[in-house]
């Protein structure tokens, strides 16, 4: 089960049925704290802490973070940006025991907690007050962000101003999507999620573990997916995407065209063989190349009733010329950035770019990278948890396309089948380790396959 994420909006939405259900928005704030000050102890331990303050509501999280970790015996200091505002952030002012200094005049501690401002920001911190908490920031040993770190926006990933590197950060109820979403992720740190007792939905999901479907005694070859991989000028891409898709479960995968090399599992058959009727799904575009020859064999593919996954050159020749065919059958695309602005264009966060470029050609997006989105034509979509930066090496895509193509193959729903190979694409890399080239990847996709079972 994949869990959600809010964007700004749907957390004050979320919050507001909460409190008319019952709940007080002081019993929130309560419980925010409480729950941030359990895993920053748990985190850091008695280690002496300086809270930043803002004056909202992330604030009044601060100043019950604050009591509860002093009540622990941590030796804790708060330092306010500016007065409390509002009524619940001025009674958890008002239950803060200790003193509370100027935040201009704070001087820095082994742990920062940042609760200036959380979900919701809009605009750029003032100078000053960005330069201090980039400087305080510098000066401890361990930093944690209360919701996001003060700076981030909530719902594209974007830096509004200068953050520093978090070892931590505690959020209540969901994910926000800059969690994410580059760059902004890369500030996070370690993420927790507190519950808070809010109820959350969302159509928007971060990837996580897949149940993938155990093979039983009654399943054979064809039963666990028949994919058909199109080689083109460059057999390497195919061969890797065809071992991939073997690893990650297919139960036969065909090879046509031109053939690198792959195990010996692999069916290579010529590419003017004719179509076998028992294939579940198509991969086409690593290593296809981008003449004329490549152009006319896109358009038998495409012409296929099976779903077609298209990747590499294949959306490099799309791109020059639109898609000019109707398919009834599902497209998943697999595009880095440069791929998806050729093909869709640039514009809004990466989750709105995705969901809009999904609903208007009907494909299911994989919008590839660090913080990778997947998006389906009727708008649901979901933000992969973080890939190795390991896999920023050539090949990789071509793997993951095959793993992709794999899970629709074996019959899950396109979307679905795009979430599944996005995480064990990165589950693999993580037990391949660094220093990987994309030949290992496929090594380590049955342990990563296993883990799903």
């Amino acid at each position: 089960m994949r869990r959600p994420i809010l964007t700004a909006d749907e957390m004050r939405a979320a919050e507001a049925a909460a409190i008319a259900a019952g709940t007080t928005a002081r019993q929130l704030m309560e419980r925010a704290g409480a729950a941030a000050a359990e895993a920053i102890w748990r985190f850091a331990g008695p280690m002496p802490t300086l809270i930043l303050c803002g004056p909202g509501n992330n604030g009044g999280d601060g100043y019950v973070i604050a009591r509860r970790l002093a009540e622990r015996g941590s030796k804790v200091r708060v330092a306010a940006l500016a007065e409390a505002k509002g009524a619940d952030a001025r009674a958890a002012r008002a239950a803060w025991p200790g003193p509370v200094e100027k935040l201009a005049d704070a001087a820095p501690a082994p742990l920062l907690v940042d609760a200036l401002f959380g979900t919701g920001l809009a605009r750029p911190l003032d100078e000053p007050l960005a330069r201090r908490l980039l400087a305080l920031g510098s000066a401890a040993r361990l930093r944690v962000a209360v919701d996001l770190p003060s700076g981030v926006a909530t719902d594209n990933g974007k830096i509004l101003s200068p953050v520093p590197d978090f070892d931590l950060t505690v959020t209540f109820a969901t994910l926000k999507p800059s969690h994410l979403l580059q760059p902004a992720a890369r500030h996070m740190g370690r993420l927790v999620v507190a519950d808070i007792g809010l109820a959350a939905e969302s159509r928007l999901t971060a990837i996580g573990r897949p149940g993938l479907r155990r093979p039983g005694p009654d399943d054979h070859k064809y039963k666990r997916g028949y994919l058909q991989v199109v080689a083109g000028a460059m057999p390497g891409a195919a061969a890797l995407a065809a071992t991939a898709a073997l690893r990650a479960g297919a139960g036969y995968v065909a090879l046509t065209g031109q053939s690198g090399s792959v195990p010996n599992a692999v069916v290579r058959r010529p590419l003017d063989d004719s179509e076998d009727p028992r294939v579940d799904a198509v991969l086409l575009g690593p290593g296809l190349g981008r003449g004329p020859e490549a152009w006319e064999i896109l358009g038998r593919v495409m012409s296929s009733p099976r779903p077609v996954i298209l990747d590499g050159d294949a959306l490099w020749l799309i791109a020059g010329r639109g898609f000019p065919w109707q398919r009834s059958a599902p497209t998943l695309v697999t595009p880095h950035e440069g791929e998806f602005e050729r093909l869709y264009g640039a514009g809004g966060s990466k989750v709105e770019a995705a969901r809009r470029a999904a609903e208007r050609h009907g494909h299911v997006i994989v919008y590839k990278g660090p913080d990778t989105v997947v998006a389906a034509p009727d708008g649901e979509a979901a933000i992969g948890m973080g890939a190795p930066p390991w896999l920023a090496t050539a090949g990789t895509g071509d793997v993951l396309a095959g793993i992709v193509a794999a899970q629709c193959a074996a019959g899950l729903r396109p979307f679905e089948a795009a979430c599944a190979g996005v995480w064990l694409h990165g589950r693999a890399a993580e037990l391949a380790g660094p220093a990987l080239i994309a030949d290992d990847l496929p090594h380590y996709l049955p342990a990563a396959v296993a883990e799903c079972l």
